[in-house]
């Protein structure tokens, strides 16, 4: 592993006591009763053994989904332009590959950064609840440390799942310290926030920084987290991820050279923000250390939602809904629905403004679109990778269908991805009224996506820059991760 710097921490009380004439101190608990030292502790202290047959399953299945949309999302016009950005305005670095750039090799954190970027790209990665994207935010940067540790001390493909798992356990445990970040979010994009720790503490652990530096680590991290929503739908959201998986990793290296951040910074202190500067209704838990023989990670009580499609995730409920619809007016098989048939389209769907687009003009926002995608759907039965291109999106019929639409938000219909559903009423020239409704789409954690439909998604994802044999042979490395005795195997695939 990397050396690092272990460096003398004085105590919060022997800082103070200088000045405890002068003025009054607050009492706080001691630093190793704090929410944030159990982080700390929990990130150096978890082990390979505490990763269950069922995480090690789900988190393998991520893993290769993550690589696959990484893969097709550097196809994108958003990855070239980062991608141009670091190799012009850095000094050159040939640690870390790139996704599906043969011969580009970049600096760790500038490699994260990229990867990052091409994973949200298309706003194809996965989704879990409380609402984030967590694999995006911290596979890349586990990848780019992985590339930069020396030849002979490359983590063992467990090693690499258990730092990958630590990034989203962290994650998933800070999501649930506020109701407010159960709902489809308003203020600040998850993943920018979480993911950034998740990150940190992913690399904290594949670094095997001690539980005062991997708690700094996740400090630093809260320094350099944080994006608005108003960035959702255009170019500028991938680089939530690209961010977060950067920022996480290089503030573990930050924490492994020494620098120091609060130790306070994920309890709750009066008057002063930490981790609750991002939620207004933050009530942090400390995180129990791993016992001998078990530790019950939050992937083990909930899968993760893979989409079939590369749009924001509340599409994917309207999209099922209006799919159902084409079928009871064309059956199976080719045809499409004439807007001529249409009289009116009633979407039931939750209260959130920035996926209440009703002409949308780009692929970005076309993605954060309700309209759009239960349109598309109506018209083509689907929705696919195609639906986003230009041609797709400028069609008359589309826009004919689009100009038909209406809201409508039920009250039992709130925008938590766990408890909203999606209903098409259309509504036909004559009076004949279909509707569809989804209230659990295929792909969702609670309708996981089988064995084979995944490596499709994967197989269709990753071929569009890598060619067959490399792709299966990257399924395989991947199925197998844990039994390698070290990771080059995976990386080598990906170069």
């Amino acid at each position: 592993m990397i050396s690092t710097v272990k460096k003398a921490i004085r105590p919060v009380w022997a800082a103070r006591a200088i000045h405890k004439s002068a003025v009054d101190v607050l009492k706080q608990p001691a630093p190793e009763d704090t929410v944030t030292a159990s982080f700390g502790k929990f990130i150096s202290e978890i082990k390979p053994q505490h990763l269950s047959p069922v995480v090690l399953h789900r988190s393998k299945r991520m893993v290769l989904d993550n690589i696959g949309v990484g893969l097709i999302g550097s196809t994108t016009d958003v990855f070239e332009l980062a991608l141009q950005h670091c190799q012009n305005m850095y000094a050159p670095g040939d640690t870390s590959s790139v996704y599906g750039r043969r011969g580009i090799r970049l600096s760790p954190i500038l490699a994260a950064f990229v990867n990052g970027v091409a994973t949200h790209s298309m706003d194809f990665d996965d989704t879990w609840h409380p609402a984030t994207h967590p694999s995006g935010a911290v596979l890349p940067a586990v990848l780019a440390l992985s590339d930069m540790m020396p030849a002979n001390n490359k983590p063992s493909g467990l090693d690499f799942l258990l730092a990958f798992n630590v990034g989203i356990e962290i994650q998933g445990r800070l999501l649930r310290f506020s109701n407010e970040a159960h709902n489809i979010p308003k203020r600040f994009h998850p993943p920018s926030v979480v993911g950034t720790m998740g990150s940190a503490a992913a690399c904290a652990r594949l670094l095997s920084l001690d539980p005062t530096q991997s708690s700094h680590a996740l400090a630093i991290a809260a320094s350099l987290a944080g994006a608005p929503m108003a960035n959702a739908a255009t170019q500028s959201k991938p680089l939530h991820i690209g961010n977060a998986s950067r920022l996480g990793l290089e503030a573990a290296l930050l924490a492994s050279r020494g620098l120091e951040a609060s130790p306070l910074v994920l309890d709750a202190v009066a008057g002063v923000a930490g981790f609750s500067a991002f939620y207004e209704d933050y009530v942090p838990q400390p995180l129990e250390s791993p016992s001998n023989d078990s530790h019950m990670f939050l992937l083990e009580e909930q899968d993760i939602g893979f989409k079939r499609f590369p749009a924001h995730l509340g599409m994917h409920w309207v999209a099922d809904a209006a799919a159902s619809v084409h079928k009871v007016l064309v059956g199976v098989g080719p045809g499409t629905i004439s807007p001529a048939q249409v009289e009116d389209i009633l979407l039931r769907v939750p209260k959130s403004k920035y996926i209440n687009r009703p002409f949308p003009e780009s692929e970005h926002e076309a993605r954060h679109s309700f309209q759009f995608n239960a349109c598309t759907a109506l018209l083509d039965g689907e929705v696919t990778v195609q639906s986003f291109t230009p041609a797709a999106i400028g069609r008359p019929d589309l826009h004919a269908l689009l100009s038909r639409v209406r809201l409508e938000h039920p009250d039992d219909n709130p925008a938590n991805f766990n408890r909203m559903y999606g209903e098409v009423q259309l509504t036909l020239v004559g009076g004949d009224i279909v509707k569809g409704r989804c209230d659990t789409f295929y792909g969702h954690w609670r309708n996981p996506l089988s064995k084979d439909s995944l490596r499709k998604k994967f197989r269709s994802n990753a071929e569009v820059v890598l060619p067959s044999e490399k792709v299966e042979r990257l399924i395989e490395v991947v199925e197998d991760l844990d039994q390698l005795r070290d990771c080059r195997n995976l990386l080598s695939q990906l170069q």
